[in-house]
């Protein structure tokens, strides 16, 4: 039976909800021209670090055209991931979103079924969902299809709920009712700009200079971190929530509800010598099928040995 535009559109929206998203909106795929200019000048600026693979497939990420061919829909969901009740037995710092599985295994998961649902209830379309795995601008998007606007400190906050959340696209090739962008409601709040203890934040906001962010240099970069950052990590051996946590709209975040991000106790048991005395192998095992394991063993305790010498 033909299903009209509208009726798959809401479709779409209630089972993204029954699948425990957070947040569902939908944006037309076209050529990002704005988000085009900025990229283009942040990358300019250098601010990628060594990054190298933000210089890669530049097209592909501002133009969903280049990742579906005749794409005509984005549709955005958001996963929450906020869990105020972490206990931690040492002062080292992991970020929230990697104290349980790999946000991309759950998700992706999720993602997939959702495709298939799609699929079965519409017949069949051409159509890729991402999770962090792509060249995709997921704030972008994320913006375009009013699930929030882009803060000061560079990350989506949504009305109500706050930015702790993990984003994740489906483009496909099937029209829908598209949203409208909302408003931004930083106002004239400068807390994430003056909390971060890197300077990583441009003054005016809205920009990241990523090489100078304590996610970056705890993951992404492979060097030595500089000594210049010296007495500046706040004890955090694996990303960092300071710009999120002295966000005034996280004030309205609520727990998730996913098992699967739950810390296990060995993780919260971690004493200080845990994490500088661990072996390798300790690593392997206890981090699997966690985020951390992108830093990699030594990595992480490069990270614990910058930390701790400058405590």
């Amino acid at each position: 039976m033909f299903k009209d535009q509208s009726y798959k559109t809401k479709w779409i929206k209630e089972k993204a909800h029954e699948l425990g998203f957070s947040g569902v909106g939908i944006a037309q795929a076209q050529f990002m021209e704005e988000e085009a200019e900025n990229l283009r000048k942040w990358l300019d600026l250098g601010y990628h670090g060594t990054m190298s693979y933000m210089t890669n497939h530049f097209d592909k990420r501002v133009d969903p055209t280049e990742l579906v061919d005749n794409a005509k829909s984005v549709i955005c969901l958001m996963y929450n991931y906020y869990n105020p009740e972490v206990s931690r037995s040492s002062d080292y710092k992991v970020s929230m979103y990697a104290q349980g599985r790999d946000y991309h295994k759950v998700i992706k998961k999720k993602l997939k079924g959702f495709f298939r649902e799609i699929e079965t209830t519409f017949g069949q379309f051409s159509g890729r969902y991402f999770v962090d795995s792509a060249p995709v601008l997921e704030r972008d998007w994320a913006k375009r299809s009013g699930l929030g606007w882009i803060g000061k400190n560079t990350l989506l906050i949504t009305p109500q709920k706050g930015s702790y959340f993990f984003l994740c696209e489906m483009i496909v090739d099937f029209a829908l009712d598209y949203d409208a962008p909302i408003d931004d409601f930083c106002g004239s709040c400068t807390k994430c700009i003056d909390a971060c203890p890197t300077n990583a934040i441009d003054n005016a906001g809205y920009v990241m200079d990523g090489s100078k962010c304590i996610s970056y240099l705890t993951i992404e970069l492979k060097e030595d971190i500089p000594e210049k950052f010296k007495d500046q990590m706040e004890d955090n051996i694996f990303g960092c929530d300071i710009c999120q946590e002295v966000c005034p709209w996280n004030r309205f975040s609520t727990p998730h509800s996913e098992k699967e991000f739950l810390p296990g106790p060995q993780f919260s048991a971690l004493t200080n010598n845990d994490w500088e005395n661990m072996t390798e192998a300790q690593f392997d095992q206890l981090f699997e099928v966690s985020a951390v394991k992108r830093t990699g063993f030594k990595g992480l305790k490069r990270n614990i040995k910058f930390v701790k010498k400058n405590k």
